[in-house]
């Protein structure tokens, strides 16, 4: 059983992101940076890691994480952030993409997990993307994100380095409403455990949303 996944029997007696900081002190940071393509910053003792085009820099010591001053000031990364580059960190392996994409209810486990209370909201892109497709375009080209050709609009963005994500747009018409996707490679549970793929997920909409109402 994985950290992730002790849920709250692991919260008796500490909380996960503890239980993360002490496995992250004990892992080797060089193997630990190759196998997540991040960096680590020997001479200061800390990971760089990239999520949704930002730089965090992730120090063990002081078990502290934060955005880079290169990325937008040095401010601290917010919960789920946290949360989840420490499970990229710890989760992460050498493997290559299958090149399928799936959507989350897809993945392995993942008709039984993405319901309910992990339902994705996708109706807040809907909400704000959907009158106007191109905003996605243009929230793609602040996250550096690659155009794709399914929908009325669609962007592939790397969430982590071994994460890439297909977020894609239908404008409404005669039959139908407007309604988004997201879509991951289809070995994405053998990089993250499916509630940190909820995570990420919740992190990109957010994001997307939030550039798009500044930009639109």
């Amino acid at each position: 059983m994985s950290t992730w996944e002790m849920g709250p029997r692991l919260q008796e007696n500490r909380t996960v992101q503890e239980e993360c900081w002490e496995q992250l002190a004990k892992v080797d940071a060089g193997e630990t940076a190759r196998r997540t393509r991040c960096r680590f910053l020997a001479e200061r003792g800390v990971f760089a890691v990239f999520l949704l085009n930002r730089e965090y820099l992730v120090d063990p010591g002081p078990r502290t994480i934060c955005l880079s001053e290169q990325t937008s000031g040095a401010r601290p990364a917010g919960y789920l952030e946290q949360l989840s580059i420490l499970a990229y960190l710890l989760h992460a392996r050498d493997l290559p993409l299958t090149g399928k994409l799936v959507s989350v209810e897809k993945l392995d486990r993942g008709g039984f997990f993405f319901r309910g209370s992990h339902k994705l909201p996708m109706e807040k892109l809907v909400r704000v993307l959907g009158p106007d497709p191109t905003l996605l375009h243009k929230a793609g080209r602040v996250l550096n994100a690659l155009p794709r050709a399914f929908g009325d609009a669609s962007i592939e963005l790397s969430v982590f380095p071994r994460i890439p994500l297909t977020l894609i747009l239908w404008a409404a018409d005669e039959e139908f409403p407007a309604r988004a996707s997201i879509l991951f490679d289809q070995s994405a549970p053998e990089q993250l455990p499916l509630d940190v793929l909820f995570s990420v997920s919740l992190l990109t909409i957010d994001t997307v949303v939030s550039i798009a109402n500044a930009t639109g």
